[in-house]
This record gives C-alpha cells, sequence and structure tokens, in this order.
C-alpha cells in the first residue's frame, strides 16, 4: 500500500506564523499550500516551496475564497467567471514561485467554504475544474469524497486523488460535515488515530450518523494550523507504517 501524507501550510500572512511548517514538512509527502487568497504571502509561499523542494516534498496550490478575515471558511457568491480567474490566479502565483526556485506544482485542492460548496454542487465544481485544467491538464486535483468533483475532473480529463481529512466529521453520502455542527472538527487526538487506523485496515470511515461507509483514499490530510500537528503527522505517519503502507507523494499515486 501506497499512500500520501498532506498537510495544508504557508497559512501565515507578513510577521505572524501558523503551524511549524519546516518541521511538518520532515514528515510530510505532500503540501497543499495557500497562495494569498485565505492565508499566505509571496514570501511565505517561497521559503515554504524551498523546504519542500530540499525534502523532496511535493507541492501543490489551495485555492480558497479572498477572504483572510475568515481564513477561507465563510461562503461567498461571486460570480463564477471570476470565480475560475480567482482560481487561476492562485495557481499562477505558486507555480510561479515554484519554477523560480527550480521546484514544480503536482498538484491542487480547493479550500474551506470554496471546497465544501465545490463538492456538495456540480454547478460550482464544473467551471473550477475546467479553469484548473485550462491552467494545466496536468495537475492532480486533491480532494476529499465528491461526486461533484469526480465528474467534473473526468470530464476534463484530470486525475483526482481523493483524500481522507483525519480531523473531519463525513455524512452518510461522503461530504464533510459543517464546521458549524457539533464535533464536526476531532479534536481528540486519540480518536483521530483510531480514524486512521480504520481507514488504512478496513477502508471505512464512520460516518456523522454512526454509518461506516467505505472509502480507500490516496492521500491521509491533516491541518497545519491544529494544535499538536507535528505529534499527530508523525503518529498518523508511524500508523501508516506499521499498517504496511509506504509514503510517498501524491504524484506517484494518481
Amino acid at each position: 500500500m501506497q499512500i500520501d501524507l498532506n498537510a495544508d501550510l504557508a497559512e501565515g500572512y507578513g510577521q505572524w506564523r501558523i503551524g511549524d511548517d519546516d518541521a511538518l514538512l520532515d514528515v510530510l509527502s505532500s503540501a497543499n499550500l495557500a497562495c494569498g487568497f485565505h492565508a499566505g504571502d509571496p514570501l511565505i509561499m517561497e521559503k515554504t516551496v524551498k523546504a519542500a523542494l530540499q525534502r523532496g516534498v511535493d507541492v501543490g496550490a489551495h485555492v480558497g475564497f479572498p477572504d483572510k478575515q475568515g481564513f477561507g471558511r465563510r461562503p461567498m457568491q461571486i460570480d463564477s467567471d471570476e470565480l475560475a480567474a480567482m482560481v487561476i490566479y492562485q495557481l499562477g502565483a505558486l507555480e510561479g514561485i515554484a519554477r523560480a526556485v527550480g521546484h514544480r506544482m503536482t498538484h491542487m485542492s480547493f479550500h474551506g467554504a470554496l471546497g465544501n460548496m465545490a463538492a456538495a454542487d456540480s454547478a460550482v465544481a464544473a467551471p473550477l475544474v475546467a479553469a484548473v485544467a485550462r491552467f494545466n491538464p496536468e495537475l492532480i486535483i486533491v480532494s476529499s469524497t465528491s461526486q461533484a468533483i469526480e465528474d467534473a475532473a473526468t470530464s476534463c480529463g484530470l486525475r483526482v486523488a481523493t483524500t481522507f481529512l483525519a480531523d473531519r466529521a463525513y455524512d452518510r453520502s461522503g461530504l464533510l460535515v459543517p464546521r458549524r455542527l457539533p464535533n464536526s472538527v476531532i479534536h481528540n487526538e486519540a480518536k483521530v488515530l483510531e480514524r486512521v487506523r480504520q481507514i488504512l485496515r478496513q477502508g471505512t470511515v464512520t460516518t456523522y450518523e454512526g454509518e461506516d461507509l467505505p472509502m480507500r483514499p490516496h492521500s491521509v490530510l491533516l491541518h497545519g494550523d491544529t494544535p499538536g500537528a507535528l505529534s499527530l503527522a508523525r503518529k498518523i505517519r508511524m500508523e501508516i507504517e506499521q499498517a504496511g503502507g509506504k509514503v510517498v507523494p501524491v504524484s506517484h499515486l494518481a
């Protein structure tokens, strides 16, 4: 079994830092970098890309709404053409930085509220995925389970790497439970590790409704801004290896 271990990084801004990105990059195989809309800035992006290159870690664009105050987790109503242009803008920002330092961008993912909206609604997903395909048809879309995104990617000839969000609750349709609901974010480390163990060994996740949902992800994701993220990343990697798996970058999988 080969599986990617990734996290959302580069989420600081200016003098403010979120998470221990350098230490996490020693554990991860891929990283999703904020591109200046919901978080991040050019210097943070460049430093993170350089650090990832030194460690052989894949980098991808983590594309979100233009909402730093809400960290991209507030839904916004934006015309689809304008939103598609924003997606391309963010992809171009990371692609330019990666190219300048000798790395390459291998994948992208939709962040926060934008990701939730695209996952649940094909009318949102289709133009955004098409924008990714116009930018670079070789990019891999890393996404939580979503028929809308998968169908749009298939239509555009793009590859999808399904990722399991270890600390987020899923509903019976495989979509993420909205953060406004109780227990939608799982903070207990032991419970997070138990969920990882279940997905690796049984191929299921217990949903918010208490049902076992089949899921065979290419990747396990954790949030780099979560307190204790470094310790959790190390323990998740250990769980993968103890289950007989090998941690590899997402570009080696999809």
